[in-house]
């Protein structure tokens, strides 16, 4: 691996791991110049792989950023394994389901095998990962523009793809909510969401309790739009009687 490369990769993990990072203590981690560390942040930052802000390196979200999905794939396991566990029942032996590119939908995955028979299509790269070694899944992979942040495909060629079909049951996740409304910060990522949302018969949203109440740039489907929405007990009762004012709700427990 080149030089630079491996360095700036060394800069990747380290703020994925940690979640930030001050410029000097990149400068102490690479042993390069404070110059040097701030190109390679730059050109991390166009990649989308973190967020520079004043005094150092984020990988945490925000109202406009997404973050990485390794770094999201850290956070908040024990409310996304319950919020698995109370969905997995929704999955009905020989359905046909679409899985979105979320961390808490891959915890829904690493389930599926308990449930028999199923066509899952998804445009998730660790979806897919898991799910072709599982014997009794018909696996469909939805290709387009690949994503290094989001490890995963979207793009025109993946909603087009995602037009042409119909499934059961779409099992997606938003990074943001309100007890009203659901939210995204990227574009394009929104777009494949609503696609796959309207290619299926039933749409479960599947959230952990720490993205509500909030809000991100850009609107991806009102909660009324959705037939179940699955979160951990970790909703505070308040925000919990306004979404069930609009769709209905699985409390699942830690």
């Amino acid at each position: 691996m080149h030089a630079r490369t491996a360095r700036q990769q060394r800069i990747v993990d380290h703020v994925l791991a940690a979640g930030s990072a001050s410029a000097a203590e990149l400068v102490e981690l690479t042993g390069v110049s404070l110059m040097t560390v701030h190109r390679d942040v730059d050109e991390l930052v166009r990649r989308g792989l973190v967020r520079k802000y004043r005094g150092g390196v984020s990988a945490q979200p925000t109202s406009v950023f997404e973050s990485h999905s390794e770094y999201r794939r850290t956070l908040r396991r024990a409310e996304k394994e319950a919020v698995a566990r109370a969905a997995l029942p929704m999955v009905e032996p020989g359905s046909s389901i679409m899985i979105d590119d979320s961390t808490t939908a891959l915890a829904l995955v690493e389930h599926l095998h308990e449930v028999g028979p199923l066509t899952v299509v998804t445009n998730y790269l660790p979806a897919l990962e898991l799910l072709k070694e599982i014997p009794e899944v018909r696996l469909i992979a939805l290709g387009g523009d690949y994503s290094r942040a989001h490890d995963s495909f979207g793009g025109i060629a993946c909603t087009e793809a995602i037009g042409a079909m119909s499934v059961d049951t779409a099992f997606v996740s938003t990074s943001a909510m309100t007890e009203a409304m659901t939210y995204h910060q990227e574009q394009d990522v929104v777009l494949v969401k609503r696609a796959m949302l309207d290619a299926a018969a039933r749409a479960v949203l599947l959230m952990d309790s720490g993205k509500a109440p909030r809000r991100a740039l850009h609107q991806v489907r009102p909660l009324a739009g959705f037939d179940a929405l699955v979160i951990d007990d970790g909703v505070g009762a308040d925000l919990l009687l306004e979404l069930r004012e609009h769709v209905t709700v699985t409390v699942a427990p830690r």
